[in-house]
Formats: C-alpha cells, structure tokens, sequence
C-alpha cells in the first residue's frame, strides 16, 4: 500500500512538471503546443496565398534542395527560381484555347496613334497599355471579356484590356515596349493560352497594379518585367 501511494505521488509529480515546462514554453516563445503539429506539416501542403481569388494555386512547384529564394514575406522557395510554365499545373488545371497570338505596341505601326495623341497608349478599358508579370493584352470580347486572365506560355500572365479592329475570333494581341521586343521576342504564333479567370467585363489600373505587387508572385515578375534585359 505504501509503495502504491509512493508512486502514485511520483507521477502525480511528473505530470505537474510536464504541465509546468509546456506552460512555461509556450509563455516564452508564443507557440502553443497544438500549432507545433501544423508546423511540422506545413511544407507537405501546398503554397497557398491570395491569388486563390482568382483560381490560380500552386499545383505542382518544383523544389530543390540548395540556396532559398523568398516567395513572400512567409513563404520560400528553395533553390533555382521555376518558370511559370514549370510552376503550375496548367494543363490539368486550367481550360485551354488555341489562339494566333500576334505581338503589338503603342506606337503608330500597331495603333497609327503617335505619342502626342491624347490617347495613345490607352487601352479600350481605359487602363495604360502595361508589359509586366501581367500584361495587357488585346482580345475579341466576345471570347474573352475585358479583365479575363490567360496564362500565355513564353509571355505570362496577359489581362484583356484592348479590342482591335483585326482582332475576331480566336486571335489576340501580346503588348510589348517596342518594335524590337516584339520581333526578337513574339513575332505570330499559334499558341495554347489557360484560362485563369474570365473577366466581368471592367478593370482598372487599381486591378492591375493589385495583380502585379501580389507579393507570393514577385519570385517570377523579374522574369518577364523590363528589368531582365537591362
């Protein structure tokens, strides 16, 4: 009976100390013990971040295991930067459409407008023509609604926001800076574009500037921004 008592008040004991150290764990570093176990498995989950409003996840990232490169303030993707076409699933997970995508710039060989026109370099959508992570582009509104996103490969990411008068169809239109970028770079093709999201119709140049400083993005702007040549 004694013995019994003993070691009963010995695990009693050993409990309260458990109790005691978990307490004083988490007063100190802030980390409550049921969110260790989401710690463990977070990098088996994929990368999520606030481009889910418009269906666009990471699907299928490639990682290797050297330097780290930050994707936000948050999240890291280990060595060598993927391209966006080796970042996501995008025939599995996005609708496809065959186009003949032509390259165009503000200037008077694609719109006849100099930059002394009021309105040169403004878009049917009333936004600046843009060549960034997301671009603007030019498509038939019948098929693709103002504001529709398409990942374009070899481009990115293009935003409807033009029409143009040859534009019918399956055709659009890739905005570069210049006559340069857009032989050495585009020229015509006949290409696959994913649909992210199709527009309502509206954007703004709050809309694209939003798109375009998403912060789990900036790990691939570069590769498409002007930057990349200089």
């Amino acid at each position: 009976m004694v013995k019994i008592k003993k070691w009963s008040k010995r695990i009693i004991m050993t409990i309260l100390f458990t109790i005691a150290i978990l307490i004083t764990y988490q007063t100190v570093s802030g980390v409550k013990a049921e969110g260790l176990s989401e710690y463990k498995n977070a990098n088996s989950k994929p990368l999520n971040h606030s481009l889910k409003s418009i269906n666009l996840q990471y699907k299928s990232l490639k990682v290797a295991a050297t330097t780290g490169t930050k994707i936000s303030s948050s999240e890291e993707i280990k060595g060598k930067i993927p391209s966006l076409e080796e970042a996501f699933n995008w025939d599995h997970e996005y609708p496809r459409h065959q186009v003949v995508a032509t390259g165009y710039t503000a200037g008077y060989e694609s719109t006849g407008k100099n930059p002394s026109h009021p309105s040169y370099g403004i878009t049917y959508s009333g936004v600046k023509v843009k060549r960034d992570l997301y671009s603007t582009i030019a498509a038939d509104l019948s098929v693709f609604p103002i504001g529709t996103i398409l990942f374009i490969p070899g481009y990115g990411f293009g935003v409807v926001a033009d029409i143009g008068g040859a534009i019918k169809g399956n055709k659009i239109d890739l905005y570069f800076e210049t006559v340069d970028d857009v032989y050495n770079e585009w020229g015509k093709r006949v290409v696959d574009v994913y649909v992210v999201k199709k527009g309502n119709g509206k954007l703004t140049a709050s809309d694209l500037t939003k798109l375009n400083e998403d912060k789990a993005m900036q790990v691939f702007r570069s590769q498409y921004t002007s930057s990349k040549k200089e």
